[in-house]
């Protein structure tokens, strides 16, 4: 055999080997995972494992971590058990169900409806800064309601044991306050839309003030009560 035709059968075996070697990399890379490339299908998502009730701190052992396909998935939804442990249930959360930003905000001053509980009312009522503590009731909080009589309803007298008569005593504060009803559920709550930042403020600055903002207050309260 000329020396040509054996260098020419060598360039050939050679190349066929390149050829294999090739293709047995080829099949293992579509048999085996996935390319670092490859977008996730998954995501960590925190799921209730019992049912945490309105106004209740969620526990450790009512969560855990479940791989829920994206496609579905809240974007608001948590993806590690601490950043809901130890918060409050803004609403009640069912098991199996994810626990979102919505779950601890409650809608964030915004009702989309209410959940009123069998053989409770529901009632609103307009509260301000001062009467509302401050106007930040939020839903699943727990309120009590107090009434204040004014002097020219309820004045304080004197009786003149001879012929029975009275005298509104002056020059004392007569305002009389009575607690109504305690322990009210708070089934959602409505707030105004935030003011416009005045020009020139900094960004993200808020301070507290008295500007009089107004907040219903939605109650849950058996019939007497709500009488």
């Amino acid at each position: 055999m000329k020396r040509s035709n054996r260098l020419v059968l060598l360039v050939g075996v050679f190349l066929a080997i390149v050829a294999f070697v090739g293709i047995l990399l080829l099949m293992q890379g579509g048999s085996g995972t996935p390319s670092a490339n490859t977008p996730p299908t998954d995501a960590p998502t925190v799921i209730a494992t019992a049912d945490i009730p309105l106004g209740s701190r969620i526990t450790a052992d009512q969560v855990t971590v479940q791989q829920i396909p994206l496609v579905g998935r809240d974007t608001d939804a948590f993806g590690h058990v601490s950043q809901v442990v130890g918060q409050i249930a803004r609403q009640q959360v069912v098991t199996g169900a994810a626990i979102t930003a919505r779950t601890l905000t409650g809608g964030a001053g915004l009702i989309v409806d209410i959940d009123c509980p069998p053989t409770r009312r529901c009632l609103a009522v307009q509260v301000d800064q001062v009467t509302g503590v401050g106007t930040l009731i939020r839903t699943g909080d727990y309120v009590d309601m107090i009434v204040g009589f004014q002097g020219d309803k309820f004045p304080v007298i004197t009786i003149n044991p001879v012929d029975d008569s009275f005298t509104v005593v002056a020059g004392l504060n007569s305002t009389s306050v009575k607690a109504l009803i305690q322990g009210l559920q708070v089934m959602g709550t409505l707030l105004p839309p935030p003011p416009q930042q005045a020009e020139g403020a900094p960004a993200g600055e808020t301070g507290t003030a008295l500007t009089g903002q107004q907040q219903i207050v939605i109650l849950s309260a058996d019939i007497q009560q709500a009488e």
